[in-house]
């Protein structure tokens, strides 16, 4: 079982990026995918998430309008685009799959409840 995630890198402030989270291996369904951001030295943080069960996306706090996540069931891939980039937003950011856990909307679930992750995709905002 595997996460790719990829499209990270050096951006200025105010640029864009896209993020890519490829899904491989998996013998069951998942039941949410979920982009989180850790800065280092603090907690992960949910950017967004999307439920299996009904496709629909949800948004950590202070996180939409600038995050935008989409998916691609035909490729097993999700994506994060990401504009206006601060530098405040430089983080490694991770995509992550809860297969043995199931809840009505994937905002209920917390970090530990995703059980497969990505090693994860470096951003950095800097001029």
């Amino acid at each position: 079982v595997q996460l790719q995630a990829s499209g990270g890198g050096l951006v200025q402030p105010g640029g864009s990026l896209r993020l890519s989270c490829t899904a491989s291996g998996f013998t069951e369904p998942y039941h949410a995918i979920g982009w989180f951001r850790e800065v280092t030295g603090k907690d992960r943080d949910m950017v967004s998430c999307i439920s299996s069960k009904d496709g629909r996306i949800y948004y950590g706090e202070n996180m939409k309008g600038r995050f935008t996540m989409s998916s691609d069931n035909a490729k097993n891939s999700t994506y994060l685009q990401v504009k206006s980039l601060k530098p405040e937003d430089t983080a490694r950011y991770y995509c992550a799959a809860a297969t043995n856990v199931e809840h009505p909307i994937c905002t209920w679930y917390a970090f530990y409840d995703y059980d497969y992750w990505g090693q994860g995709t470096l951003v950095t905002v800097s001029s």
